[in-house]
């Protein structure tokens, strides 16, 4: 009976991390897909104007 003792958390934890995995790659793409991928653009895009320093003193 040790032996059901020293596997059950490990199986636990995979079965948690296998579900998390699941929910993680059927939550990628759909309706929001578009959008989410505006906002990381848009922020990309600040975060890149605001390293690049402006006018001719560069």
């Amino acid at each position: 009976m040790d032996y059901v003792s020293a596997l059950l958390p490990p199986v636990v934890m995979a079965a948690f991390f296998i579900a998390l995995i699941v929910v993680i790659v059927k939550s990628q793409g759909g309706p929001n897909k578009a959008k989410e991928d505006a906002a990381v653009d848009a922020a990309l895009a600040r975060a890149e104007a605001a390293r690049q320093p402006e006018g001719p003193d560069a």
